[in-house]
């Protein structure tokens, strides 16, 4: 008769000294060395544990917890179907604001100018018929937060004498620069910054008017003039003495 074979476990060590972690440590330290550090990282090791989060008991546990998952559900949808806005890096190498080589000509920019005429003229009150006249102390906030795309500017004044002279329609009006087009068809950036422009704005002839009546002719500072012309329309501007005029 065969005797059946033992399927119990092999019993566990129940001492110090059996135990893995005690074996290697002894190899490496002295016995009271390694008994400290068996007691310290072993035996007295805390076991973190994580609660588990309860499942919602009550009707209004489970409306709540539904809301949450519907929102989250919301959120991620929204911001996976709307795309995140070109930053500034991009917009420049993909040339969004860029005039293209084609439209580079300054015929093209004429009746740009011609509506800006017009809008300036509305904005200063003046009439059709030229029977209205303007005062510096009126003109000078009008003209301040008015949109100059579409000017027809020359610089009278600059620190680089090179660009005096330069003259051009305002093709792009930025915080720091205006963007020019001249009659040679070139596309030219001028810092407003110790710059001086100056622009004529021409005047309506009377009907019983034997001469033609003169523009008016208005100088710009371009260092009190940075700012967008988004930011300039809602912006008042007061009247202060200047250091560097």
């Amino acid at each position: 008769m065969t005797t059946p074979p033992d399927t119990t476990a092999a019993p566990a060590p129940t001492t110090t000294k059996d135990n893995p972690s005690h074996a290697l440590l002894s190899r490496a330290h002295s016995p009271d060395t390694t008994l400290r550090i068996y007691t310290d990282r072993v035996q007295r090791k805390p076991l973190l544990l994580r609660p588990t989060s309860p499942d919602p008991t009550n009707a209004r546990g489970q409306r709540q917890a539904a809301r949450q998952r519907l929102a989250a559900q919301r959120r991620h949808k929204s911001s996976a179907s709307k795309p995140a806005p070109l930053s500034a890096r991009q917009k420049r190498a993909l040339g969004l604001y860029e005039i293209p080589k084609a439209q580079r000509r300054y015929e093209v920019f004429e009746g740009l100018h011609r509506m800006w005429v017009g809008y300036v003229r509305e904005v200063l009150g003046l009439k059709e018929n030229g029977g209205d006249y303007v005062t510096p102390a009126a003109v000078g906030p009008k003209l301040a937060s008015a949109d100059f795309h579409g000017a027809e500017v020359e610089v009278v004044r600059c620190r680089c004498v090179g660009r005096v002279g330069v003259r051009g329609i305002v093709v792009k009006d930025t915080k720091f620069t205006f963007e020019v087009i001249t009659r040679g068809n070139e596309v030219k950036t001028i810092p407003k910054e110790h710059t001086i422009f100056r622009f004529e704005i021409p005047l309506a002839s009377r009907d019983d008017a034997a001469e033609k009546p003169r523009n008016l002719v208005f100088e710009l500072h371009g260092s009190q003039f940075e700012n967008r012309a988004p930011d300039r329309a809602n912006k008042k501007f007061k009247q202060h003495a200047m250091a560097d005029l």
